[in-house]
C-alpha cells in the first residue's frame, strides 16, 4: 500500500503541493520520499527533497568477533533477494584477507551459480514485476490516458519477435498477476533459481560458498552440467523475448521525451550533483583468479588484484564527469569514503585510532600495498571503510540535520574532488562500453567507444514463440546520462550480458570436467595469524556490494558492508545530492490530473528504477509515526566497543 500524503501551500508567489510517499512500495525494505512541487512548473523545489531510510543496519555489529568464514553464510540473511551477492562479498574479502582463492572450477561453479541466481532472476522479476506495473495498462491508462492513447495506436517495432502488435499491448502484459510478461517472468525466475539452486544447494542464502573455494558436491558432475544447461537454454530464449519487449516499450518512452525524467548521473555538473558512476566489474576469468591465491600474504594478493579484475566479463572501473578516469579495482577501493553528518551515527574518526589495525595501515602512511594513499591523501584516512567502526546513535529525524538511518557514501579522486556517484547497471553497463573487450565465446563485445553488442546462440523453449529461437545480435548505444527509462533500458541489456556469461563459465565447466581439472574445486583456509585486510567487491543487480574486512587468527576484528543502495539513497551533503534524491529533484511531473490529485507516479518511477534495498543498507525498525520507539542503549559485542 503506498500512503502519499498532500498539503497545498504557497512559497512565497509559487503554489506548491507537499508530498511525502511513505512507504515506496515495490522495493525490498522502508524507504520514503519528501518533495515540495511546484505545481505550475510540476517540478519539486529543489532544497525540499529529502528520501529517508527508517531502519537500523546492525550486520556490521554483530559479525564482530566471529570466525570470517562465517562471514558469508551470516551476511547472505542481509537481504532475501539478493543474499548471495552478500554471501559473495563477503568470500571475496576473506579470500583476500587468507590469501587463497578457489581452483579454476571452483571458479567457474562460482560464477555459473551468481549468474542465475542474482542477476538473471534478479533482473526478471525487477523488471517485470517490480518495475513494470508502473507502465502498465492500469496505470498508464488511469493517470496518463493520453500516453495511453498514443501508446494504442504505436506499433512495437519487434512485434514479429515477441509477439505484442502495440505498445498498449505490452503495457497490458505488465498487468500484475493477470499480465503475460507478470506470468512469464514468475515461471522464468523460477528456472533461474533453480540452475544456481543445484551449484549453490539453496536460494537466497548459499550453503556451499567457502573463502578459497565453493563446496558443490561433483560426484556426478556431468548430471548437475546438464542440468544447468537445460535452464540456460529456456533462460537464453526467454533473454531474447524479454529485451525485445523492454526495447520497444522503452523506445516509446524515449520517443515521447521521457529520457530526461529522473536524471541522476550527468556529465554535466549544471544538470546533477551526482558526478561519477562506478563498477567494480563482475564474473571473473577462472584460471586468471585461481593463479592469484595459493597461500600467499594479504598483501601479494590485494597487489595481483588488478590483473584479475582485468579479466572479469564485465570490467572495473570509475567514470567521473563523462571520462572513465580508472579501470582499476584497487584505485576503486581506494576511492571510497564514508561519513555520517546527516545519518543517526556518531562519528568515530578519533575512536578508530585506539584499534589495532589503525596502527597497521598508519604505519604505512594510510598506503595500500600497491602505494596508493587510503582517499588520495585529500581526505582524513579515517573515513575509508576499513577504518570506519559503526556507532548507532538515534535521534529525532530533522529535515535540516539528521533524517536518515544510511551513511554518507562519497567518491574521493586524485584531482581532489569528492562527489556523491550511482552505482546499478547503468552505471555497469557506462563503465564497461568505455573500455574494449570480449569474452570466452566471443558473444559479447565492447569496443571502447560506448557501444555494447551481445549474441544469443540458438535455443528455443515451449513457453515462447518460435521466432525467438534464432540466433539474434543486440546493441545498445549506452547513453551518457543516467534517466529513469535508461536505468530499465541497463538493466533489460545487462540480462543479456548475464546470460553470456553463464554460457562461458559453463563452456569451461565442460572442458573441465574433461580434463580432469573438475576433480577439485577448494583450497583449504588457514588463519593467518597477524592482522590482515580484505576487501570483496562485486556486482549485484542493483550495483556494486562493498565489503571490507579485518581479521587476526580467525577473528573478525572489523567489517564494513555497503550495499548498492546504501551511496545511492545517502543524505545530501556539502558536496551534493546522492542519486536517488537526485533522481527526484529532475522528476517532473506528467500526470494528467489536477495537481491535488497527483499521486507522485513519476517520482517512484526514478526511484524504482535503481531497484532500492533498503534491507541491505539497514535493519531493525525503529521509528513508528515518526516518533522513536526504541533507543539504543548498550550493543553487547566481543569486540571493541559498546
Amino acid at each position: 500500500m503506498r500512503i502519499v500524503i498532500t498539503i497545498a501551500g504557497r512559497l512565497g508567489t509559487v503554489p506548491t503541493r507537499e508530498m511525502i510517499i511513505d512507504p515506496i512500495t515495490r522495493i525490498e525494505g522502508h524507504l520514503a520520499l519528501r518533495v515540495i512541487v511546484d505545481t505550475e512548473a510540476r517540478r519539486p523545489i529543489k532544497d525540499s527533497v529529502r528520501s529517508f531510510v527508517t531502519m537500523f543496519r546492525g550486520f556490521e555489529v554483530f559479525d564482530l568477533g566471529r570466525p570470517p568464514e562465517d562471514l558469508p553464510h551470516i551476511n547472505s540473511r542481509i537481504c532475501g533477494v539478493c543474499g548471495a551477492s552478500h554471501a559473495n562479498a563477503s568470500t571475496l574479502a576473506v579470500d583476500m584477507a587468507y590469501g587463497i582463492t578457489p581452483y579454476r572450477m571452483g571458479v567457474a561453479l562460482r560464477n555459473m551459480a551468481y549468474a542465475m541466481t542474482d542477476h538473471i532472476y534478479d533482473h526478471t522479476i525487477i523488471l517485470n514485476m517490480l518495475e513494470g506495473p508502473d507502465f502498465s495498462s492500469p496505470v498508464v491508462a488511469f493517470m496518463t490516458p493520453k500516453v495511453y492513447d498514443r501508446a494504442k495506436k504505436t506499433l512495437a517495432e519487434h512485434r514479429d519477435i515477441h509477439g505484442f502488435t502495440t505498445i498498449a499491448e505490452i503495457m497490458d502484459a505488465l498487468t500484475p498477476i493477470t499480465g503475460k510478461m507478470w506470468q512469464l517472468a514468475a515461471k522464468f525466475q523460477r528456472y533461474a533459481r533453480e540452475a544456481g539452486v543445484l551449484i549453490y544447494g539453496r536460494h537466497s542464502h548459499p550453503s556451499t560458498l567457502i573463502p578459497g573455494g565453493i563446496g558443490t558436491d561433483l560426484t556426478n558432475a556431468e548430471y548437475l552440467l546438464t542440468g544447468y544447461m537445460f535452464r540456460l537454454t529456456k533462460l537464453t530464449a526467454w533473454g531474447k523475448f524479454m529485451y525485445s519487449v523492454w526495447h520497444d516499450l522503452l523506445k516509446f518512452y524515449e520517443d515521447l521525451g521521457y529520457a530526461e525524467n529522473g536524471i541522476s548521473y550527468h556529465p554535466d555538473p549544471a544538470k546533477s550533483t551526482v558526478g561519477a558512476v562506478a563498477s567494480s566489474g563482475i564474473f571473473y576469468d577462472p584460471e586468471v583468479y585461481e593463479s592469484i591465491g595459493d597461500y600467499v600474504e594479504w598483501e601479494e594478493f590485494y597487489r595481483n588484484i588488478d590483473k584479475a579484475a582485468a579479466t572479469r566479463l564485465l570490467r572495473p572501473g570509475i567514470v567521473l564527469r563523462g571520462q572513465l578516469v580508472t579501470n582499476k579495482y584497487t584505485e576503486y577501493n581506494a576511492s571510497i569514503m564514508e561519513h555520517v553528518e546527516r545519518a543517526f551515527y556518531k562519528d568515530w574518526a578519533n575512536k578508530v585510532r585506539d584499534l589495532p589495525w589503525y596502527d597497521e595501515l598508519a604505519k604505512n602512511d594510510f598506503k595500500d600495498p600497491l602505494g596508493n594513499r587510503l582517499l588520495w591523501g585529500k581526505y582524513n584516512p579515517a573515513y575509508h571503510p576499513w577504518l570506519k567502526i559503526t556507532i548507532p546513535n538515534p535521534t529525532a529525524r530533522d529535515w535540516a540535520g539528521k533524517y536518515s538511518w544510511v551513511t554518507h557514501v562519497r567518491l574521493v579522486w586524485k584531482d581532489g574532488t569528492i562527489t556523491p556517484f550511482e552505482v546499478g547497471p547503468y552505471a555497469r553497463l557506462l563503465v564497461a562500453s568505455k573500455q574494449p573487450a570480449s569474452d570466452y565465446l566471443g558473444l559479447y563485445k565492447s569496443g571502447g567507444n560506448g557501444l555494447l553488442k551481445v549474441t544469443l546462440p540458438r535455443a528455443c523453449t515451449d513457453e515462447l514463440p518460435s521466432s525467438v529461437c534464432e540466433e539474434m545480435t543486440f546493441e545498445w548505444k549506452v547513453p551518457e546520462f543516467s534517466s529513469t527509462i535508461y536505468r530499465l533500458w541497463a538493466r533489460a541489456f545487462n540480462l543479456l550480458i548475464d546470460i553470456v556469461s553463464a554460457w562461458n563459465n559453463l563452456t569451461k565447466a565442460l572442458e573441465y570436467v574433461k580434463t580432469g581439472h573438475a576433480s577439485r574445486t577448494s583450497r583449504p583456509w588457514s588463519y593467518p595469524n597477524r592482522i590482515t585486510f580484505g576487501v570483496g567487491l562485486i556486482e549485484a543487480p542493483r550495483g556494486t556490494v562493498r565489503h571490507w574486512v579485518v581479521q587476526k587468527a580467525g577473528r573478525t576484528l572489523n567489517i564494513q558492508i555497503h550495499a548498492p543502495t546504501t551511496g545511492n539513497v545517502s543524505p545530501q551533503d556539502k558536496w551534493g545530492y546522492s542519486p536517488f534524491e537526485q533522481s527526484a529533484i529532475n522528476t517532473y511531473v506528467t500526470e494528467e490530473v489536477k495537481p491535488e490529485d497527483w499521486t507522485g507516479l513519476d517520482f517512484v518511477r526514478a526511484i524504482r528504477s535503481f531497484d532500492p534495498c533498503l534491507a541491505c543498507a539497514a535493519h531493525i525498525q525503529l521509528v513508528r509515526d515518526g516518533k522513536t520507539i526504541k533507543t539504543v542503549k548498550k550493543i553487547i559485542t566481543s569486540a571493541h566497543y559498546s
